[in-house]
This record gives C-alpha cells, sequence and structure tokens, in this order.
C-alpha cells in the first residue's frame, strides 16, 4: 500500500483537522503519515493524541500514523498534500468583523468572505496565505494543497500570487446543501425515495459562495423546469418568520429554507447554489433588517455563537463513540484519492480561470465544476447563468481584485475602493469612511 505524506496547516482545529482524519480512516486504498502544523502547538498535540485514537479505534493505526511539527518548514518538508485550515487571527476580531458594521446599519450573517468582516478577514489572511504558498514552494513544490479557509477566493488568489507554480485548489461543501435540496425537491415531486446528492448532477458557475446552477439533471432528465415551475407559486415565498424565531430560540444558526436562492432563480432566472446566509451577503436586498432576514427564514450567525463555539472546541474531550468514523459529506479525502489515481472524481472546484467560466476574467479564482483525476485536475466550461446575475457576479470579481491587490501592496486607500464597492456598504461615503478606519484599528491580525 502506497504511504503518502500529508501536512495540515491549522492542525490544532477541531473541526476540519479532526474529521479529515476520520474520514481517512473509511478508505484502504493509501496509507498516510499526517503531520499536524499549527501555530498553538498545544492544540496540535492534543490532536494528536485524538488522531491516534481515531486510528487505534477504526481499526487503522498499522498504515495511517501522526505527528506534530514544530515549524511550518518542518510540517510541510517532503509533503504530498497540504490541507489549510485556519483561522486568521484571534476569534475575537470576529466581533468588530461583524458588530462595528452593525452600528452603521450593515447587517452580515457569516461576515467571513465579502462584506466589511470578508475584506478584513481577507486583510488578515492573505499574508499568511503568501507566506505559506513560500514555503510550499520551498519544502514540497510539487504537492497538491487543498484549502478550506474563507475568504476561499482571495485565500486561494494568494497561493497562487506567493508561489505561481503552485497546484491549489480551494474546496467547499456549499453547492453540496444545493444537491441535496434538489435531491429532496425531486423526490417531494415524483414520490421516490430521495436520492443522493451525488446523483444530481448540476452545472454551476461563479465565485465562492455566490455561485449559481444554470442546469439540473437527475437520471437524464432536466429538473430545472420543474423548479422554475414551482418558484411561480407566491406560496414557496411565505413569511418564514416563526421558522427563523425558532432557529434563533434554538441556536439553529446555519439552517434555512433556500428562499433566498429560490427567489434569484424567480427573479434573476438562475438557481443560487450556495446557502441563503451565504448568498445573501453579496447583493443589496437581503440583510436590510432582522425582520426581512427572518421573512426567508434564515438567520445572521451572532459573535456570540463564534465566541462560545471557540471555548467549546478547545475544551472539547472526545468519547470513543464520537471518534468512530462515518461516511461524512466532505471530499477533502475522496480529492486525496482521486489525485493519487485511484478514482476521478466530478465535483465543484475553486481554481483559476482558464475559459470555463466565459464572463469572468482569466487567471481570477473561480468556483466551477472539474474532474480530478491522477495528478490533474480538468475544469469543465460551465453554462453562463442570466446575465442579470453575471453582472452582479462581475461587481464582486472587481471588488476582489481590487481588494488583493490592496492587500499585496498594503494601500489601504486603495483597499476602500474595494470596501466601498461592497454592495452590503450602502451608506454615506464620509460614514463608509468612518466604519472602514474603526475596522482597519480594531481587524488587525493578532494571536
Amino acid at each position: 500500500m502506497e504511504k503518502i505524506r500529508v501536512c495540515i496547516i491549522g492542525g490544532g482545529s477541531r473541526l476540519w483537522a479532526i474529521q479529515f482524519l476520520k474520514d481517512l480512516t473509511l478508505q484502504d486504498k493509501l496509507g498516510a503519515h499526517v503531520v499536524l502544523y499549527d501555530i498553538d502547538k498545544n492544540a496540535a498535540e492534543n490532536n494528536e493524541e485524538v488522531a491516534n485514537e481515531i486510528f487505534r479505534i477504526n481499526g487503522k493505526a498499522d498504515v495511517l500514523s501522526v505527528s506534530v511539527a514544530s515549524t511550518l518548514d518542518e510540517g510541510l518538508r517532503g509533503a504530498d498534500f497540504v490541507i489549510i485550515a485556519i483561522e486568521p487571527g484571534l476569534t475575537e476580531i470576529r466581533k468588530f468583523d461583524l458588530e462595528l458594521p452593525e452600528e452603521y446599519g450593515i447587517l452580515q450573517s457569516v461576515g467571513d468572505t465579502t462584506g466589511p468582516g470578508g475584506l478584513m478577514r481577507a486583510r488578515r489572511a492573505i499574508p499568511l496565505f503568501i507566506d505559506f504558498a513560500r514555503a510550499i514552494e520551498k519544502n514540497c513544490p510539487d504537492a497538491w494543497v487543498i484549502n478550506y479557509t474563507n475568504p476561499m477566493t482571495l485565500c486561494t488568489s494568494a497561493l497562487y500570487k506567493g508561489y505561481p507554480g503552485i497546484k491549489a485548489l480551494g474546496c467547499c461543501h456549499e453547492v453540496f446543501h444545493t444537491e441535496s435540496y434538489i435531491a429532496a425537491f425531486i423526490a417531494e415531486k415524483r414520490g421516490i425515495e430521495t436520492p443522493d446528492r451525488r446523483e444530481i448532477d448540476i452545472d454551476v458557475s461563479g465565485l465562492n459562495h455566490f455561485t449559481f446552477v444554470t442546469k439540473a439533471r437527475y437520471k437524464g432528465e432536466d429538473v430545472m423546469p420543474l423548479l422554475k415551475e414551482y418558484v411561480k407559486n407566491n406560496d414557496v415565498f411565505a413569511d418564514r418568520t416563526e421558522s427563523a424565531k425558532g432557529r434563533v430560540k434554538e441556536g439553529k444558526w446555519f439552517d434555512s429554507d433556500h428562499l433566498v436562492a429560490l427567489r434569484f432563480l424567480r427573479d434573476f432566472d438562475t438557481l443560487g447554489a450556495a446557502g441563503d446566509r451565504h448568498l445573501a451577503e453579496f447583493v443589496p436586498f437581503f440583510l436590510t433588517s432582522d425582520e426581512d432576514v427572518w421573512r426567508y427564514g434564515f438567520v445572521r450567525t451572532p459573535y456570540s455563537y463564534r465566541a462560545a463555539e471557540d471555548i467549546r472546541k478547545k475544551n472539547k474531550v472526545y468519547t470513543p463513540d464520537e471518534l468512530i468514523a462515518k461516511p461524512s459529506d466532505e471530499e477533502g479525502v475522496d480529492i486525496i484519492l482521486s489525485l493519487a489515481g485511484e478514482r476521478t472524481l466530478k465535483t465543484n472546484i475553486n481554481i483559476p480561470n482558464i475559459g470555463q467560466v466565459g464572463y469572468l476574467k482569466k487567471g481570477h479564482i473561480v468556483e466551477s465544476n472539474g474532474y480530478i483525476s491522477a495528478n490533474s485536475i480538468v475544469p469543465i466550461v460551465s453554462t453562463a447563468p442570466s446575465l442579470s446575475i453575471q453582472a452582479m457576479v462581475q461587481r464582486i470579481e472587481a471588488e476582489q481584485s481590487i481588494a488583493l491587490e490592496a492587500i499585496l501592496e498594503n494601500d489601504m486607500d486603495k483597499l476602500f475602493e474595494a470596501f466601498i464597492l461592497d454592495p452590503l456598504v450602502d451608506i454615506p461615503i464620509d460614514k463608509a469612511h468612518e466604519l472602514f478606519e474603526r475596522m482597519l484599528a480594531s481587524c488587525y491580525l493578532r494571536y
């Protein structure tokens, strides 16, 4: 059995790292040595203990092993695959990402990809990703790199800026939820058992978290006409305030009814392909008040939840039952198996545009489908969405391009151009300057 070396940057994570380690035990094609690197070495060492238990409990201790690296160079040296899943800076900084804009009437449902919070997070993350890229070029130039960190488009862009020869992709599960929604929709309409989301063949394109479905098929049947007919019924968009209030009360911050995605289909002839919480942040007409948000059935994730989760995860003690691996919906291990030549995977990926998304600029990191196989990623040319959707996505592309250039040059005047271009920053320009300066002073990188 071939044995690969995998470095996880952010190896102290109690979310992505643990799930990846469990997923790794569910395959029998590859042995692996996993190196955990984290600036919080104690967190990585805690995960080393958990990893050994995962391998033991799932019967893979003979083919899977783990260690902790003291430095980034040590962790990367000789790696075949690199996974990046980090929090750029203290969790406490996200309080300012979210709550300072709210003082100016700017609401964000997530605040890690776009909007004022997303831009400030990009300002923290991009220099780190430049450093990661240069370290990868030095220590494992031929490694494949899978990035999970948001803002995914800009972080993945920074990897290519830091090392133009890098083999990197951004991996996001938001599209999976849309596939699952379509599968459930078909099941209800056809009176059949809900198919696996992987049986839904969609054509998807856009920018990460602002992606759109132009085609959807199930066993050869075009299901888009069914969806388009469905959204003509006004009852579909009935007020979901009570449902949203229930989600707030129960702390179900990530649930939605896909009404934002469906509203894009009704009003702009193209189905949203990310969760409502993300889609809503790229346009100015959903996050106008909590009351308007709630009527669509989704809720804003508060900083208080982020802070509590950070403490909970750091103090988490796993029971043996929690370490038993079960199939998940994540594709990190599937991607590695495919790149290692064990299979071919068709999925949504974030890579530089070489023409697969015709309405966006070449070189920009775009999200669309592609085939992943032995040491290869081949993007699939996507079908363009409606012109109105193209215009919305192009505006975000321009904002991202300006922001990337500004952060690379440490030019805060230019970064303000990206800031004021953002659809959520719909306030007087003098107030926008004031908010921007306050965020610069509060949202900088620190640990």
